[in-house]
């Protein structure tokens, strides 16, 4: 193999080794404390909101997935190159990897709830990673120099090595990386909470409020396949034992709760569908399930909000803030400190031990998981994670449909074809569906029972389809205010999208 490529070799093995080390060293500190941790969390926090929706528009919820791949991808190629530029005399390639390791500290320290430690597993990684890189290409340095059958053999033993000290990087960083996440998986715990008895019946799901078409979302969504979408790289693993929440600011007294005293409470439990701000128009990004929890009325209420404070800054374990107006949460709506979803403890992915639940407004105002603080205060004194970022400071859920069937695109031949899909408007609930084949004039559609106005509704019309070609499949749906839902096409920037969804079938 040529020298260069020993050299490159040898770049991206030192590489590992930087990564695996701080992985290892982030068992005793944080696994939010790695490189790819800490400056994954940076980028996500600095990504301008056009490229980060054009992303998840792509991929969907796999954008995390794809920003450590993609990390990963950029770090192997710097550190293959830092090989490269490697000279016994001017350390090029170690400048890069010092370079690397500085920004890794920087981006660590900066995270929220960091303490100097974070800054340890960059550095011993970095410092791995330098030493292992110029004693591979010192090797490399007198190889070059060398001629003959010897080196031949020499060069075969130093690819040997450097495929060794790759797998040993790549085991050391596996290995740390789970040792990480199992030391404080809650899982187990998780599977041993017992949920507390609502102050009612569990609310019913009449047999009318699921229409049970074939290819139509159903009423309620599974926990597994319940929407995702937050800032947090990996899943908060927060032990009931350690979590409290803590009411404080504007407030006549600081009150915070253990799980435990949440057991001298007596828990709601409600029907609420929950919506991401960046779903576009017939977008996925809705769930509905049936939550379990305490009224924030009542425990926002117990430390006294002053008159003049208009908004709660609730605070995520891992540094993510929402806010919402505190007249929502306290109008006496089904705002909930919620501890259960669809019968079963919060899954960890939505915020187990406890997260926020609010009809009415979208998830990046309200839906905060993990949820550790409630800070009453004021909007003209404080910005959250997104509003920081340009997205409206209020984030009410717009009156919106969509179309789950036909499938877009299909081909069928001439008869009756049923037209369906789910309607939301949160809190105001849906008074009518209107469906429009081409130009053609809105007709009713049938609407589903509706349990409660907090959640969607399903609906469908039977359209005679005659004529053959190609047609297009219009929606739109009226609240229970009586307002009708925008035909103004409008991005998911700044307060949610809007505009009619449509699909395009040909009959023949």
């Amino acid at each position: 193999m040529a020298d260069r490529e020993l050299r490159i070799a040898a770049g991206i093995v030192a590489g590992g080794v930087t990564l695996g080390v701080a992985e290892v060293v982030s068992v005793l500190v944080s696994p939010d404390s790695t490189p790819l941790q800490a400056v994954g969390a940076w980028i996500v926090d600095h990504t301008p909101d056009g490229f980060r929706e054009w992303v998840i528009g792509l991929v969907g919820t796999n954008d995390k997935l794809l920003l450590f791949v993609s990390m990963g991808v950029v770090a192997f190629v710097l550190a293959g190159i830092a090989g490269v530029v490697e000279r016994e005399r001017r350390p090029f390639g170690s400048v890069l990897f010092a370079v690397f390791g500085l920004l890794s500290m920087l981006a660590a320290l900066g995270r929220p709830n960091a303490a100097w430690t974070w800054a340890l597993p960059a550095l011993l990684g970095m410092i791995a990673g330098i030493l292992l890189l110029r004693g591979l290409i010192e090797k490399i340095t007198r190889l070059d120099a060398g001629a003959g059958e010897d080196m031949s053999v020499e060069r075969r033993q130093v690819m040997r090595g450097l495929l060794v000290a790759g797998g040993a990087a790549l085991v050391g960083g596996v290995a740390g990386r789970l040792i990480g996440l199992r030391s404080r998986d809650v899982s187990a715990e998780r599977a041993d909470v017992r949920l507390p008895t609502p102050s009612e019946p569990e609310p019913s799901v009449e047999p009318g409020a699921d229409l049970r078409i074939p290819g139509l979302t159903p009423y309620l969504t599974s926990n597994s396949d319940f929407y995702r979408i937050d800032t947090a790289l990996t899943v908060p693993q927060v032990s009931k034992d350690d979590w409290s929440l803590r009411i404080h600011g504007m407030v006549d007294r600081e009150i915070r709760l253990t799980y435990a005293d949440l057991a001298a409470k007596t828990p709601i439990e409600r029907l609420v569908t929950l919506a991401c701000v960046s779903n576009p128009v017939g977008g996925d990004l809705i769930s509905n399930a049936r939550w379990l929890g305490y009224p924030l009325k009542e425990l926002i209420e117990a430390a006294g909000p002053h008159p003049d404070a208009d908004m709660v800054l609730s605070r995520s374990v891992d540094g993510f803030t929402a806010g919402s107006p505190l007249a929502v949460l306290t109008d006496g709506r089904d705002a909930m400190l919620a501890v259960g979803m669809n019968g079963e403890p919060l899954p960890t992915a939505h915020g187990y031990p406890a997260r926020l639940v609010v009809p009415g407004l979208y998830g990046y105002v309200s839906a905060t998981k993990w949820v550790s603080e409630l800070e009453i205060t004021r909007f003209d004194r404080a910005e959250a994670f997104w509003t920081r970022r340009g997205w409206s400071a209020y984030g009410p859920i717009k009156t919106e449909c969509r179309i789950d069937v036909p499938r877009n695109h299909i081909t069928t031949p001439p008869g009756k074809i049923t037209i369906a899909g789910v309607a939301w408007a949160q809190h105001r609930g849906i008074k009518g569906v209107e469906i429009r084949v081409d130009q053609g004039d809105w007709q009713p559609a049938r609407l589903a029972v509706a349990p409660s106005i907090d959640t969607w509704v399903q609906w469908s019309y039977d359209w005679d389809a005659t004529a053959s070609g190609l047609h297009t499949i219009w929606a739109r749906a009226t609240d229970g205010t009586g307002a009708t839902q925008t035909d103004k096409q409008q991005d998911v920037v700044p307060d949610g999208a809007t505009g009619y969804p449509s699909l395009t079938v040909r009959i023949g």
